[in-house]
């Protein structure tokens, strides 16, 4: 007995893979090293819900709405962002606290803000922006705010918890699929102790419009937050439900009393407890986008845990050992085991769902839908994920990609547009290219999915023919020219030719030839940019010359030839049509020697405002997606060594297993989806030919639990740090003569053998 016990034991811990995650990794950095903007607050995967704290500033370090220098809390809210580089959401705040509840400290005038940062010694401009009319970052309610420190926080996936130092306060998190559980534990209570909610609370692009608070019961509350900002028109509605019921209850910033209950540009609440009788609050929140209805039904899906705590935390992190475990590693590096697991956790984080378990939720047209037959998606961050993350989840999470077809499907059948970068049920507008076009190709060619492929058909087509950010220009002149367009004209002519690209593929398809040479003629256009002199892509004006001035290493933020990177960058995004670049660049020796110059050069970037072009080796600059693939080009010119040694570099150099650990924003799992397909050894280098490139596996063996039943298995023979060479490699012990595998190889569960060895290349 004591021998089956033990053995259960171990296969417990064994198949724990939860414990190798750390939400904190990506949760600082700064403008050399670039920062990961994750959040480390309780998650479920792929949930409506991320229940997170917030320092309660503003800013490109905190679109998380936390980071990890920061030794303040602000509230506990959510809705939260992921690794982006712009902030919005954090919804539907609390914060509990012993402080007095007075007031003036909810209203907060100038002259109280004024007074407050003077004795506190705050920076009053990282609160205040008198020019954009923002009181105090929106409705920060800074006397309620309180220390920590990282000594007293944890955090796993499913679960966070801190002590707020100032009231000795320990607040713990959990969460389902739609709900966030809060447990505040109070040590040294006063008479009174409170439980504040701030409707009114917001960061960066946010803004609330209108908030909403009623309560139904002693112990049930329901209401909304209606924002602006990155999403347009966002909704939230929620039921608030408490274990005990609060012995008072007072609203501020009132603006109108309703029928039902009270209204406000930023409401707040106050839940006031016995201090002496209550030592723990304990209160669960439902959310759903599409009403009040839909929070309570969310609500009651936790009825079954009786305000069991505990038992919410572990079966959240079962859920998430679940997915984990899909993706077996063997290996004896803790510390790379580390890594990769949040890097999984970090890609299964979004999108999140939208619709509720009613299916309804907030639609592209402001006016609430009904999901039909699927599950609405929300937080689409394209023109990064299409690269890594779409084509990882089309291999492990199939029905999710499915889904997230249905979800953009949708907002086409809604506005007539395919999403760009979709936040909470609003076209965000951010970046360039019209990238949901290779998601739903790669789902077509695939055999992914049960939607209307003629409709997708369609929608793509459409997307293609608009006159967004210089489209009209590209049909017309065959590139976007920058004397016209003014604006990041490279990259979109290469952009839009990568999706004109993915657009013939599903008319070949689909047996529309007329349409197939279309397109295929328009996936040409990228070499309208290519300048044989220099043998990189720049601008040129609407006659045909080029634009000047010109220098390579140019990358200023907002300037016109390049989106977020510079000449070295972006040249070599032509993952379609790579034979026809390697010729225009000199042929394979010439192409070598471009690459060499791309890695090998300074890392200097010219121009102000370049912190998104972090990460840099030479002038690659993996902390932003342009350069994703550029490392795996060697592959194409039989210098597979080269491949190998800068991934390995990469790997080895800009992922950590601290804080720290991403050289730039993650962008919904964009940058650790790159880490999972490397670390196993491959990677899509185009996203919709079905193809993963070798580069250098850093695991004795990795098993992809496929959902089809198959298990694809990687071995490593003999890999180290020093073996990061392959010498040769096997599919099903038949040797391969050729740099990658195949989609359908991979779901078959086949078995793909690498030998590592140590090479000088040199």
């Amino acid at each position: 007995m004591i021998l089956a016990g033990t053995l259960s034991c171990s296969k417990q811990q064994e198949n724990d893979l939860a414990k190798y995650v750390d939400p904190f990794i990506g949760t600082s950095g700064n403008k050399l090293e670039g920062h990961g903007n994750t959040f480390p607050g309780a998650a479920y995967p792929f949930g409506m819900v991320q229940l997170s704290p917030d320092n309660g500033k503003s800013g490109p370090y905190f679109c998380s709405g936390y980071h990890y220098p920061e030794n303040t809390i602000a509230g506990f809210s959510h809705t939260h962002l992921s690794g982006t580089g712009a902030g919005d959401l954090v919804d539907i705040s609390f914060m509990p606290t012993t402080k007095e509840i007075k007031e003036e400290y909810f209203t907060q005038t100038d002259e109280f803000v004024k007074v407050y940062c003077e004795e506190t010694g705050l920076d009053i401009s990282d609160y205040y922006d008198p020019e954009k009319g923002d009181r105090f970052m929106k409705n920060i309610l800074l006397k309620y705010r309180s220390k920590f420190s990282h000594d007293f926080e944890n955090a796993s996936p499913g679960y966070y918890s801190v002590k707020l130092l100032d009231d000795d306060i320990n607040v713990e998190l959990t969460v389902t699929e739609f709900v966030g559980f809060h447990k505040y534990s109070f040590s040294n209570a006063n008479d009174e102790v409170n439980v504040i909610l701030n409707l009114g609370f917001a960061i960066n692009r946010g803004r609330p419009v209108d908030t909403y608070l009623e309560q139904r019961t002693p112990t049930l509350f329901v209401g909304y937050r209606f924002s602006e900002g990155w999403a347009d028109h966002q909704k939230v509605f929620f039921a608030l439900e408490f274990k005990d019921a609060p012995e008072k209850f007072r609203t501020y910033n009132v603006e109108k009393t309703l029928s039902g209950g009270v209204s406000g540009k930023g409401l707040q609440g106050v839940f006031s407890f016995n201090g002496k009788k209550t030592k723990t609050v304990l209160f669960k929140l439902g959310l759903s986008s599409g009403s009040i209805d839909g929070a309570l039904v969310d609500l009651k899906t936790v009825e079954k845990y009786k305000w069991d705590f505990e038992k919410v935390k572990n079966d959240t992190r079962a859920k998430w050992n679940e997915e984990l475990s899909k993706v077996k590693v063997t290996s004896a590096n803790e510390r790379k085991k580390r890594i990769f697991y949040t890097s999984l956790y970090h890609s299964y984080l979004a999108p999140y769902r939208f619709s509720d378990v009613k299916d309804e939720y907030k639609g592209f047209n402001n006016n609430k839908e009904k999901a039909k037959g699927y599950k609405q998606y929300t937080v689409f961050s394209l023109w990064d994920t299409f690269r890594a993350l779409q084509p990882l989840l089309a291999i492990m999470q199939p029905v999710l990609y499915n889904n997230i077809v249905h979800s953009m499907l949708a907002q086409y059948k809604q506005t007539g547009m395919l999403p760009y970068w979709e936040i909470a049920g609003n076209e965000g507008g951010s970046m360039i290219g019209y990238h949901s076009v290779p998601v739903i190709a790669d789902a077509i060619l695939k055999g992914i999915g049960d939607f209307d492929k003629e409709l997708a058909y369609k929608a793509m087509i459409d997307a293609s023919n608009t006159n967004r950010q210089g489209l009209d220009f590209y049909r017309k002149f065959h590139f976007v020219p920058t004397d016209l367009e003014k604006s990041a004209t490279v990259s979109k002519t290469l952009e839009y030719s990568y999706d004109d690209w993915c657009i013939a593929q599903i008319a070949q398809y689909l047996g529309k030839e007329k349409d197939y040479q279309k397109y295929m003629e328009r996936a040409g256009y990228y070499k309208n940019m290519f300048d044989p002199v220099y043998k990189l892509m720049r601008g040129k004006n609407s006659d045909g010359s080029w634009y000047e001035p010109f220098h390579p290493r140019f990358g200023q933020y907002g300037n016109p030839h390049y989106v977020e990177a510079n000449a070295w960058q972006y040249s070599f995004f032509v993952p379609h049509d790579m034979d026809t670049l390697i010729k225009l660049m000199g042929g394979k020796k010439g192409f070598e020697m471009m690459m060499d110059s791309l890695f090998n050069q300074t890392s200097e970037i010219l121009g102000e405002d370049t912190e998104d072009i972090v990460g840099r080796i030479g002038q690659y600059a993996h902390g932003n997606e342009p350069s994703h693939h550029v490392a795996y080009l060697y592959d194409f010119i039989g210098k597979d060594k080269k491949t190998q040694y800068r991934v390995n570099q990469i790997i080895d150099s800009l992922y950590t297993d601290a804080p720290n650990g991403l050289c730039g924003n993650d962008d919904c799992g964009q940058m650790s989806a790159w880490y999972v397909f490397s670390s196993i050894g491959f990677y899509p280098v185009n996203p919709l030919d079905g193809r993963y490139y070798f580069g250098s596996p850093q695991f004795e063996q990795v098993e992809l639990r496929l959902p089809n039943g198959n298990i694809f298995t990687v071995k490593a023979n003999n890999v180290s740090d020093k073996n990061i060479y392959i010498k040769s490699a096997k599919l099903n012990g038949e040797l391969l003569t050729r740099p990658y595998i195949t989609y359908e190889e991979i779901l078959k569960g086949d078995l793909l053998e690498f030998e590592m060895t140590y090479v000088s290349i040199n």
